[in-house]
C-alpha cells in the first residue's frame, strides 16, 4: 500500500472541517486552497516511522500533492531520514528540501521541518542562504529563514536568529511576526540579557504581535516595560 493510500485511510472529514478552518483555507486567507484529510499528527507520525525508507522519488510525488497530511508526512519522513544519514547524505536531503521549499507551504509544515533539516545541516556551516530565503516574495520561506535558527538557538548560538528578526521586522505578515516573536522567547530562555538587550533597541518600532511573543517568559516587571515602550 503507498503511503498516500495508507493515509486516506485515516481521513476524517470532521476533522477536516476543522483543520481548513485552523489553518485559514478560505479565500484570501494565507492557506487558500490547501486540501485536508483530517488526519491527527500522532497518526501521521505513525505512518512516516513506518515509512522511513521512502524512495525520494515518492517523496517528491508526496511533496507535490495538494493534500497537507501527505506533504507533512513527506517531511516527516525526510526528517526521519535525515536524523541517521552520512554527512553526504545529509547534503543531499538538505539540497532536496531546499529545492522544494515552495511546496513546505503552510505554518506547521516549516516548523516540524527546518529547525531538524536545514538548521541542523547549517550550525556549523555558512548560512547565507537563510538570508536568500528571508528576502524571498514566498512567507513560507522566510517563515523558514527564521525558524530554522532554533536549531542554532539550542546551541545557544543567537547571533543569527537575532539579525533575521531585526531584518524581517517590516514583514507584512502577522505569521512573520508570530514566527520571529517566537524565536527570540526561545533566545530569550537560554539569554536572557541576549533578548533584552535586542527589546532596548527595537521594541518600539517593532511590530506588536512579535513583541507579545517574545516577552512572554519575562518577568511582569520587565514585561510592563517594554510593552510601555510600544505605546
Amino acid at each position: 500500500m503507498s503511503i498516500r493510500d495508507e493515509l486516506r485511510r485515516l481521513a476524517s472529514p470532521a476533522r477536516a472541517k476543522v483543520s481548513q478552518s485552523f489553518f485559514r483555507t478560505g479565500p484570501g486567507e494565507y492557506g487558500e486552497g490547501d486540501v485536508f484529510w483530517g488526519i491527527a499528527v500522532p497518526e501521521i507520525r505513525r505512518v512516516a516511522k513506518r515509512n522511513s525508507a521512502a524512495d525520494i522519488d515518492g517523496l517528491r510525488v508526496l511533496l507535490r500533492d495538494q493534500v497537507h497530511e501527505c506533504r507533512l508526512c513527506a517531511l516527516l519522513v525526510l526528517r526521519e531520514q535525515y536524523g541517521r544519514a552520512t554527512a553526504a547524505k545529509k547534503e543531499f536531503l538538505v539540497n532536496f528540501y531546499l529545492e522544494n521549499a515552495g511546496r513546505v507551504n503552510n505554518w506547521d509544515l516549516v516548523d516540524s521541518s527546518a529547525p531538524y533539516i536545514l538548521g541542523d545541516w547549517l550550525l556549523n556551516r555558512e548560512r547565507s542562504v537563510l538570508f536568500v530565503l528571508a528576502g524571498s516574495k514566498s512567507l513560507w520561506e522566510r517563515r523558514i529563514a527564521v525558524v530554522a535558527t532554533y536549531a542554532f538557538i539550542r546551541n545557544n548560538d543567537f547571533a543569527d536568529t537575532l539579525r533575521l528578526c531585526e531584518r524581517l521586522m517590516g514583514d507584512p505578515h502577522d505569521l512573520m511576526h508570530k514566527a520571529c516573536g517566537w524565536m527570540l522567547r526561545e533566545v530569550g530562555k537560554r539569554d536572557e540579557n541576549a533578548l533584552t538587550g535586542f527589546l532596548e533597541k527595537h521594541a518600539k518600532t517593532m511590530p506588536r504581535t512579535m513583541l507579545r511573543y517574545a516577552i512572554e517568559r519575562l518577568s511582569p516587571a520587565r514585561r510592563q516595560h517594554f510593552m510601555r515602550r510600544d505605546s
